[in-house]
C-alpha cells in the first residue's frame, strides 16, 4: 500500500511552476488513487478480520459443555452414588463383575454404579473425595500381551502420563487374567501401583483373578473379604437385605412397527440394511464367505479355511491383526429354551433400566424379540456365573433346589466346590440347569436381563492384504465335546461359521465381523529373518505372513530367511495347508520348513522338540541374523514349552546361566523381538 501511496504524494510537492493541466490531472489521480487505496485497505481489513474469526468459532463452542456430561463426578452427586466401578472389559466378563459389585452397595446402606472409563473423564478423580465416604473400584482385564482392554486404553494412556494428586481417592483393585499368560493381570498390577504412587489410599488389597482356574470363585473370595473393608472403612454395616433387586423393567409392545424393531444389529438400528463405515465393535460389516473348504483329509475333528469378502468395506489389515465375528445361538437351544418357559419367543419387547440417570438404557439393543435376544444378543452356552444361580432359585418351587442353588451361589466352602463340580466342570448351560431342575421356570424376561452378553470371536488373519486385499481368512477347527453329564455341547461361533455355505444371494453366508489391530508384526526391514512356530491352527497368522513375505520377494526387495515349526497330529490326517506349504518352500519364499507329527509315532514328537534338533541354526538366526521369533498357539501348553526351549538354547550357545537365559529372552519379547499370538 506504501509503494502504491508513494506516486499519489508527488503533486503535493510539485514545483509552483506547474502547469493548471498538470494541477488538474494529478488531483484527479489523487482522488482516484485515495480511493483505490481506501477500497483496498476496507476490504482487506473486513476479509482479514473473517479469517482471522473463522479458528475461533470451534473455540467459542469448547468443551466446557460436553465435559460436565462426561463427569462421573457430577453425575454421581446428581443420583446419590458414593461408589464407582469402572471396568476394562473386552470379553464382558469384568463389566458383568462390576455390575455385581455396584449392585452389591445398596446393602451397606451406599449406592454404586457401574462405568465405562471410555465414556468419562478420568482426571475427575481427584475430585471423588467431594463425595462423602466414596470409593473408586476397578475392575481390569488385561487383553493380549499385558495389554489394556480397548476401552480402558485412554485410561491406560492417562495414568501413565498423569502427574495428578489422588491423595483424597480411596480405590480397591480385582484384575482378570490368565495365568498361563506371560503378563499375567498386567492390567490390574499396573492400576493398583500407578495409582498408589499418584498418593491414592488402598483400602483392600488386589485382587487377582485366573480364568484359568475358577475366575468366578476369585472373584467371590475376593468381594467377600473386600466389603467387610469397606464397613470397617467407613463405619457402617451390612443391612442384611439380600433380596434380589431388578436393575430392568419389562415392556411388552403389542403394537409396534417392526421397522423400529431390532433384529441383530449391534448398534444402529437397521445398520444390517443400509451399511456405512467406519466399521468396528459396534457397527460390524456384512462380509460374504466367498470360501469354506474343510482343511482335513480324516480323524474327528473339522479343520476349516473360509474366505469373507471385504470388497467396497473401506476396511484395511495388515498380515497379524485379529478378525472379531459376531456369531449366533443355535436355534434348536433357542427353541429349547422357549419350550420349557412356555414362551411366545416372538414377543416383542424391551427391557428399560428402572435407573433413569444410566448411560445403559437397556442390557441389549430393545426393542426386539426374545427369540433375536436368545439367539444374537445373550450368551446360552456358557454355564452361568453364581450371581445368576442365586437370582434365579427364588423361581425354583422344590426347596431342594431351590436351596442347591443359593449354596451354589453361597461363598461358603461346601458352596464353591458343589458350583465347581455341578456347574463349571459339568459345563452345564443355562438350558441344562433347566432341565436338571425341574420346577426352576424363571420369567424369560429375567433371564434375558441376568444373561452375559454373547461375545464377538476372534481369530488370527490367515492371509496377507497385500495378497488378498478384498478378502479376509480365516483357519479354525470347530469345538465339540461331550459333557460329565452325556450332553453334546458345541463351540457358538466354530459351528455357526462351519454352516456357513457361500452362495450367490441371501443371509445364510453373511458374517458380521470387524478387524482388531495387533502388535504381531513382520519386521519393519523384509531382510530381518523370521523363525514361525505354529502348531494346529497357530499356523493362521504366518500363512499371512509367508504370503507377504512371497509378495515382496516379487517386489525385489531383498527377504531374509522365512522358517517355520508347525505341528499336527497325522501327516496325511490334519497337515494343514500343505500344498500352500510345499509350494512356498519350492519358490524358495520358506528356507525351512520344520513339521511335527505328534501322534505318528510310539512316542510324541513337538514342535519343541524340532527346535531342540536345530539349536545350533536357531541359535545362530537369533544371534547373528537379530532374527524375530514368533510363537502363536495354545498358551498353556506349547508356549510355554517353546520359552523354556529357548531359554535351553540360549543358555546353551550364549553361554549363559539359566537366570541370564530368562532375562536374555525377557529382553527380546521388550525389543519387539519375541511375539506371542497365544490363547488357552
Amino acid at each position: 500500500l506504501a509503494a502504491m501511496g508513494e506516486p499519489g504524494m508527488d503533486p503535493t510537492i510539485s514545483t509552483p511552476d506547474s502547469t493548471a493541466q498538470q494541477d488538474s490531472l494529478f488531483s484527479m489521480m489523487d482522488v482516484f488513487l485515495i480511493s483505490l487505496i481506501t477500497g483496498l485497505f476496507t476490504y482487506w481489513f473486513f476479509f482479514r478480520k473473517k479469517k482471522e474469526e473463522v479458528p475461533d468459532l470451534p473455540k467459542m463452542q469448547s468443551v466446557a459443555a460436553p465435559a460436565r456430561d462426561s463427569s462421573f463426578i457430577e453425575k454421581m452427586k446428581k443420583t446419590g452414588r458414593n461408589i464407582v466401578v469402572f471396568y476394562g472389559s473386552q470379553t464382558g466378563t469384568a463389566e458383568e463383575f462390576a455390575n455385581r459389585l455396584s449392585k452389591d452397595a445398596h446393602r451397606y446402606g451406599l449406592r454404586g454404579m457401574a462405568a465405562d472409563p471410555e465414556e468419562y473423564d478420568l482426571s475427575d478423580l481427584s475430585r471423588l473425595s467431594e463425595i462423602d465416604k466414596s470409593l473408586a473400584v476397578f475392575c481390569m482385564a488385561t487383553y493380549g500381551e499385558g495389554d489394556p482392554t480397548d476401552n480402558a486404553q485412554d485410561f491406560y494412556d492417562w495414568l501413565q502420563e498423569a502427574d495428578a494428586d489422588l491423595s483424597g481417592l480411596r480405590f480397591a483393585v480385582f484384575g482378570l487374567g490368565n495365568k498361563t499368560y506371560e503378563h499375567f493381570n498386567a492390567m490390574g498390577k499396573y492400576v493398583d501401583k500407578r495409582l498408589e504412587e499418584l498418593g491414592a489410599q488402598r483400602i483392600f488389597e488386589l485382587g487377582l483373578g485366573d480364568d484359568d482356574g475358577n475366575l468366578e470363585e476369585d472373584f467371590i473370595t475376593w468381594r467377600e473379604q473386600f466389603w467387610p473393608a469397606v464397613c470397617e472403612h467407613f463405619g457402617v454395616e451390612a443391612t442384611g437385605e439380600e433380596s434380589s433387586i431388578r436393575q430392568y423393567e419389562l415392556v411388552v409392545h403389542t403394537d409396534v412397527n417392526m421397522n423400529k424393531v431390532y433384529t441383530g444389529e449391534m448398534g444402529r438400528l437397521k445398520s444390517y440394511e443400509n451399511q456405512k463405515p467406519p466399521f468396528d465393535a459396534k457397527n460390524p460389516f456384512l462380509a460374504q464367505v466367498t470360501e469354506n473348504r474343510k482343511l482335513n483329509e480324516g480323524g474327528e475333528r473339522h479343520l476349516m479355511h473360509l474366505e469373507l469378502d471385504i470388497s467396497n468395506s473401506k476396511i484395511r489389515y495388515e498380515s497379524g491383526d485379529h478378525v472379531a465375528v459376531y456369531p449366533a445361538n443355535d436355534s434348536s437351544l433357542v427353541n429349547q429354551i422357549g419350550e420349557i418357559l412356555g414362551t411366545d419367543l416372538d414377543t416383542v419387547m424391551s427391557l428399560n433400566n428402572l435407573d433413569e440417570e444410566s448411560n445403559k438404557k437397556h442390557p441389549f439393543p430393545c426393542p426386539t424379540s426374545y427369540r433375536t435376544a436368545l439367539t444374537y444378543y445373550l450368551d446360552i452356552t456358557n454355564p452361568p456365573r453364581t450371581n445368576v444361580l442365586y437370582e434365579l432359585a427364588q423361581y425354583a418351587t422344590d426347596a431342594g433346589e431351590q436351596e442347591r442353588l443359593r449354596k451354589m451361589a453361597s461363598s461358603a466352602a461346601e458352596g464353591k466346590a458343589l458350583y465347581l463340580s455341578w456347574v463349571v466342570e459339568a459345563r452345564r448351560n443355562i438350558l441344562a440347569i433347566l432341565q436338571d431342575m425341574p420346577s426352576l421356570r424363571p420369567p424369560i424376561d429375567h433371564l434375558c436381563e441376568l444373561l452375559p452378553r454373547l461375545q464377538a470371536r476372534y481369530y488370527s488373519i490367515a492371509s496377507s492384504s497385500k495378497v488378498h486385499p478384498n478378502s479376509i481368512h480365516i483357519c479354525a477347527v470347530t469345538v465339540e465335546y461331550e459333557t460329565k453329564t452325556g450332553r453334546l455341547n458345541k463351540g457358538v461361533a466354530t459351528n455357526w461359521l462351519k454352516n456357513k455355505v457361500p452362495d450367490q444371494n441371501g443371509s445364510s453366508s453373511l458374517v458380521p465381523m470387524y478387524v482388531r489391530k495387533s502388535q504381531f508384526r513382520l519386521p519393519f526391514k523384509p531382510s530381518t529373518p523370521v523363525i514361525m512356530i505354529g502348531p494346529g491352527t497357530g499356523i493362521a497368522p504366518f500363512i499371512g505372513f509367508i504370503q507377504e513375505r512371497a509378495w515382496l520377494k516379487q517386489q525385489g526387495k531383498e527377504v531374509g530367511e522365512t522358517v517355520l515349526y508347525y505341528g499336527c497330529r497325522h501327516e496325511h490326517e490334519d497337515y494343514l495347508y500343505r500344498e500352500e506349504l510345499v509350494r512356498f518352500q519350492k519358490e524358495g519364499v520358506l528356507t525351512q520348513l520344520n513339521v511335527a507329527f505328534s501322534r505318528d509315532q510310539a512316542e510324541k514328537v513337538y514342535v519343541q522338540h524340532l527346535l531342540k534338533k536345530n539349536k545350533e541354526n536357531v541359535w545362530k538366526l537369533i544371534d547373528e541374523g537379530i532374527a524375530h521369533i514368533y510363537v502363536c498357539g495354545d498358551a498353556r501348553n506349547m508356549a510355554r514349552d517353546v520359552q523354556n526351549t529357548f531359554y535351553e538354547i540360549v543358555s546353551e550357545f550364549g553361554n549363559m546361566s539359566q537366570p541370564q537365559a530368562v532375562d536374555y529372552v525377557k529382553k527380546l519379547m521388550t525389543k519387539g523381538r519375541y511375539s506371542l499370538d497365544v490363547w488357552s
